[in-house]
C-alpha cells in the first residue's frame, strides 16, 4: 500500500473511531462515474471541496473522496453531525462554487447509501 494510502486509510481509522463516540447521525457514501477527460479536473475539486469544508464546517465529522478500482469511478463519505448540517453544507458558498465546477464532470448522476451506526 502507498504510502499516501496508508496514511488517507489511518486518517480515516482515526475519523471513525471520534465519530463512533460522537454518534454518526447522518452518514452517507455518494458513488459516481467521471467522464475520463475531466478526471483531473474532477479530482482538483474533490480536494479542494475537501479542504474548504475542513476549514470552514465545524460540524462536519467526515468528508473525503476516494478513488473506486472501476475506472474513472469514484466515491465520497461523508459525516454530519445531524442533517441539517447537510443541508447547512449545500448551502454554503465554497459548496455552491466548487460543485458548478464538479458538476460538468461527472457521466451521469451520483448515487447516495446512508450508512447508520451498529450501535
Amino acid at each position: 500500500m502507498p504510502y499516501s494510502n496508508y496514511l488517507d486509510w489511518y486518517k480515516l481509522t482515526k475519523m471513525f473511531n471520534v465519530s463512533r463516540r460522537v454518534k454518526m447521525a447522518h452518514t452517507f457514501i455518494a458513488r459516481m462515474k467521471v467522464f475520463p477527460d475531466k478526471v483531473e479536473q474532477f479530482i482538483d475539486t474533490c480536494e479542494r471541496m475537501e479542504k474548504a469544508v475542513a476549514e470552514h464546517e465545524p460540524n462536519c465529522l467526515m468528508y473525503k473522496f476516494f478513488r473506486l478500482r472501476e475506472d474513472n469511478a469514484f466515491a465520497v463519505i461523508e459525516s454530519f453531525k445531524t442533517e441539517a448540517d447537510d443541508q447547512a453544507h449545500q448551502e454554503t458558498e465554497h459548496f455552491k462554487e466548487i460543485a458548478a465546477d464538479m458538476i460538468p464532470c461527472l457521466d451521469g448522476g451520483y448515487e447516495r447509501e446512508y450508512l447508520d451506526p451498529l450501535t
